[in-house]
């Protein structure tokens, strides 16, 4: 009798893989009935990652969110699954071991039935507590590995995780795929060692369409014995998101798989409705480029889901780079040729960094080094001047172990500064934060909520939870969208006034200023500027005196403040940036001579 695979739409990651925003509460319980009605989907993604996350940004409760949309699938005996970071949970940086256990407890109450819980650096550390509260919740544990094409990155590498997911108990295991370079020919040997040696697990293959591979690696790893393989839908389907379902269902029936029928009409309004939900909001942040696919993502392995945002990097840089190339009697570079760079960077970087998995969160540490070199290379200087402090966690080891060596070059670095390795369970580094959650709760006189879930948000989620309350997220983003209606030329029937900022011409100023350093943001947010006091809304002026690793301002971003920080001793000759004006990951906003 012919083997069955079933299929999981995953709904959820084909919005951020193609955008910032998901639909709202009232599209999603719009668009689950004709889900439902494809008749082929045994498994729907709907929560998880920055799905809670962008719920809070654009003003709306994402347990509420939650609860309406899994309750369909539920009615039709559909199940539905989440992801989630492990040490990191639901957002970027770590987070205490009693949030993460209440994150498990309300989630299956809202209605989530399986917990996908990766790690990216593959730290078995990181996933034994997701393992454990999943399953005291209730959930089905999918403990997750998150592939790579690297030399460290070998079979025996990824059993040897998996051999410590089972002994901790998980149900299923998910072979995450995120940039989409995995092979097909190794996938299919991974799938067999795992089936061969722990028949009871189920395994389920998320793979991105990207560089290309993931159709036929879906084929082998069918071949091999997985059980459940992820797919999305027009006109969301394929690009740097994932296969369409009706290509994938037509591939495996004509390999003697045993597949359900898809109900077109279904497909077609999914399709339709999905649309419409681009034509209404979403497409406003979706950038065009993630609908193409890409060879040139085999050789980085950067994931294709940040590619829009590496784009507005590159172009943030693009002036300062030319500008000390024109300094130094080199040619200026285009956008496609630094793209080229920065690619070719990042294949030098990611080895001497310990060949982490290129996911979230490393897969932007490591992109932000390679881009940091192009720029200290153009004015002179060597890799490696400048690292962040997100990375240099990573190095020091307080996210995980790294998968490879890192190299002598990187250790001598962490030396000279004064760094030291952390050899210990990350885990321990985060002391439980509940207690004070509860506290604040109860200080601002809000409720916990159903099952604690408002708590939840809160302690997960405090600066975006706060606006969210305070109804700043949801003016906010109506203004932000607003403002691209009006740039489309949509007619608004409420007009907000807009106040102009001044143009700067990065390039005037780099030539003027020759071997100044620019002060960069870390993260894509609004900047909050103030030389050390988070509520002076006071830019710093120019000529003022900084110091090396001085806190010279702030942005706010979707996970809480982040520091722009001097990176050397100088005087402040040039500023580009005002209080509450949007700025991107690594765009200029002063320079420091």
């Amino acid at each position: 009798m012919a083997r069955e695979i079933k299929f999981s739409l995953v709904y959820r990651d084909m919005w951020q893989s193609s955008g910032k925003y998901q639909p709202r509460a009232d599209q999603l319980v719009r668009v689950a009935p004709a889900i439902i009605d494809m008749g082929c989907f045994d498994r729907v993604e709907t929560n998880g990652g920055a799905f809670e996350q962008v719920n809070l940004l654009y003003g709306e409760n994402p347990n509420k969110s939650v609860r309406v949309w899994t309750a369909p699938f539920h009615k039709a005996g559909i199940q539905t699954h989440m992801l989630e970071r492990g040490l990191n949970a639901l957002r970027m940086n770590p987070v205490p071991a009693d949030v993460r256990e209440l994150m498990f407890k309300v989630k299956k109450a809202q209605g989530t039935d399986i917990a996908r819980s990766f790690c990216g650096l593959n730290d078995h550390r990181n996933l034994k507590l997701s393992v454990e509260y999943a399953k005291k919740a209730g959930m089905i544990s999918q403990a997750t590995l998150s592939i790579t094409n690297s030399p460290v990155h070998t079979v025996e590498y990824y059993m040897g995780v998996v051999d410590h997911l089972a002994e901790y108990g998980t149900d299923e295991i998910c072979l995450k795929d995120m940039a989409g370079i995995g092979r097909p020919a190794f996938l299919a040997q991974l799938v067999t060692e795992i089936k061969k040696k722990y028949p009871h697990l189920k395994i389920q293959y998320h793979g991105h369409s990207g560089p290309g591979f993931s159709t036929a690696s879906m084929l082998e790893v069918a071949r091999a014995g997985v059980d459940y393989i992820d797919v999305a839908v027009e006109p969301l389907s394929w690009g740097k998101v994932h296969p369409d379902v009706i290509t994938i269902q037509q591939m495996l029936k004509a390999d003697g798989f045993l597949v359900k029928d898809i109900n077109i009409d279904a497909y077609m309004q999914v399709r339709s409705l999905t649309q419409e939900f681009i034509d209404d909001f979403l497409g406003y942040w979706i950038n065009p480029s993630n609908s193409r696919m890409t060879s040139l993502l085999v050789g980085c392995g950067l994931p294709g889901g940040m590619m829009g945002s590496m784009m507005a990097d590159l172009k943030g840089f693009q002036a300062a780079i030319n500008a000390s190339e024109r300094v130094n009697g080199k040619p200026e570079s285009s956008i496609d040729s630094l793209m080229v760079q920065l690619f070719n960077e990042v294949e030098y970087v990611w080895p001497r960094l310990g060949y982490p998995p290129l996911v979230t969160p490393f897969s932007q540490y490591v992109k932000n080094t390679a881009l940091m070199n192009l720029l200290a290379m153009s004015q002179g200087k060597p890799r490696f001047t400048t690292i962040d402090k997100d990375t240099w966690g990573m190095i020091l080891g307080r996210m995980g172990t790294l998968p490879g060596k890192l190299a002598p070059e990187i250790v001598d670095l962490a030396k000279e500064k004064g760094f030291e390795f952390y050899t210990g369970n990350p885990q321990d580094e985060y002391p439980n934060e509940l207690p004070k959650f509860r506290q604040m709760m109860k200080d601002e006189g809000w409720d916990c909520g159903q099952d604690d879930e408002e708590l939840f948000e809160l302690a997960m989620h405090e600066r975006q939870y706060r606006d969210y309350r305070s109804g700043i997220a949801k003016e906010r983003f109506n203004k932000e969208l607003e403002d691209f209606r009006t740039k489309a030329g949509v007619p608004i029937v409420v007009k907000r006034p807009v106040v102009e900022m001044p143009e700067f011409d990065i390039n005037r100023l780099c030539e003027q200023y020759p071997g100044a350093t620019p002060l960069q943001v870390p993260a894509k947010g609004k900047m909050l500027w103030q030389i050390d006091v988070v509520d002076d809304s006071t830019a710093p002026a120019v000529g003022t005196k900084v110091e090396a690793g001085m806190v010279c301002g702030y942005v706010q971003t979707p996970y809480g403040i982040e520091e722009v920080v001097s990176a050397r001793d100088g005087r402040i000759v040039a500023v580009m940036a005002a209080q509450g004006k949007d700025v991107v990951k690594n765009e200029i906003v002063a320079l420091v001579l």
